[in-house]
């Protein structure tokens, strides 16, 4: 299924998606996400919930505001533009990170939060790609890592994620963004978080390890984990059917 079969909006300084009707899931994407990697998730959910999808300003914004506080600011505005109220927040890799900070700076919008392969607590950086970025087969062998199924690597998405790496502009905001999300660890903040947390961590992400799902699990204290079998860092895209099950069933504890 194409992502262009979602509309992207452009609303003031908002460029983002929405389908269905109903109450609100806000899903934020990681430093290489794009929609595509959202289709199942989005067709499955709209059905029920009003599904948004802010494009984070990752190459946008000038490179003192392209940090994970720059990030969250700009979920803050875009959530209040919308007029959200208790939203149940969705967060991948680096979105898992803003979706922390953000439930952190406004708990009384979120009523649950999802975390896959999040970033917050530790990660194997994507920045040691960079003194290599002209090496095609580098970035492929990076983007094959992020699956179980190498093949979910495909031209296209190795394409892009080179093109990215090889954009200057594009290269140093992302190695800002980067070291913004390392210094802002989160492990003292975790045990103060009280609301639901939904874990769906994939068994081989080679990124956020397994131990760090559990790490959050222990440091969250209403949270549950969930583990995918022959599944990498992005849960979601890998095995859909499968994550699509674990959400449904936490979102419908949560009503």
């Amino acid at each position: 299924m194409d992502s262009m079969q979602f509309e992207i909006k452009q609303e003031q300084q908002f460029k983002y998606s929405e389908e269905g009707t109903g109450v609100a899931v806000v899903l934020l994407h990681g430093l290489f996400g794009t929609l595509s990697n959202f289709n199942q998730l989005i067709k499955h959910f709209s059905a029920k919930y009003r599904v948004a999808i802010p494009l984070l300003p990752l190459y946008e914004l000038p490179v003192t505001k392209t940090t994970i506080d720059g990030m969250v600011d700009y979920v803050d505005e875009f959530i209040q533009y919308k007029n959200f109220d208790q939203v149940h927040l969705i967060g991948n890799s680096l979105g898992g990170h803003i979706a922390q900070l953000y439930a952190l700076r406004r708990p009384e919008k979120v009523k649950t939060m999802t975390l896959t392969g999040s970033s917050g607590l530790f990660e194997n950086s994507l920045g040691d790609t960079y003194p290599r970025k002209g090496n095609y087969d580098y970035v492929k062998q990076k983007a094959e890592s992020t699956f179980y199924d190498t093949r979910l690597a495909t031209k296209e998405l190795v394409d892009d994620v080179f093109e990215t790496v090889n954009n200057r502009s594009k290269a140093i905001r992302i190695i800002t963004i980067a070291k913004s999300a390392i210094r802002h660890n989160l492990r003292n903040l975790l045990p103060s978080m009280r609301l639901p947390v939904c874990l769906i961590w994939g068994k081989q992400d080679s990124i956020t390890p397994g131990f760090v799902g559990e790490e959050f699990h222990k440091l969250l204290p209403d949270s549950e984990l969930n583990v995918i079998e022959n599944c990498g860092h992005a849960a979601m895209m890998e095995k859909p059917d499968e994550f699509n099950k674990i959400l449904e069933r936490f979102l419908d504890k949560h009503l």
